[in-house]
């Protein structure tokens, strides 16, 4: 298994929207990240700063880049551009973080 951590960031007036879209997020996209090995995935959100961090933990890298080409993702990404800082695409900006220390 890899773990991932990553952060972005949502505009400062879309944190209740943010979080209203991910309560729950869709079902199909739901069963899409969970089919191509993703695990554990969660979001915190750093009020203060706008920040997103993500951490997953998934079965492969390809399987987890694969999940971008997927309709399910393009609509999820096209849904949310307008609550934070987004690529062309649509993706949203996201920062791979390092990972340092992991206690089991």
């Amino acid at each position: 298994m890899v773990r991932k951590a990553f952060v972005m960031e949502v505009f400062p007036h879309c944190h209740a929207e943010y979080q209203r879209r991910h309560s729950p997020i869709w079902p199909e996209l739901a069963e899409t990240l969970k089919a191509h090995g993703a695990h554990h995935y969660a979001i915190y959100l750093d009020v203060e700063r706008s920040l997103l961090f993500a951490s997953v933990e998934i079965e492969s890298e390809a399987r987890w880049q694969a999940v971008a080409e997927t309709d399910v993702c393009q609509r999820w990404w096209a849904s949310m551009r307008e609550l934070m800082v987004c690529n062309a695409d649509n993706s949203p900006v996201s920062h791979e973080l390092k990972p340092v220390f992991w206690l089991e």
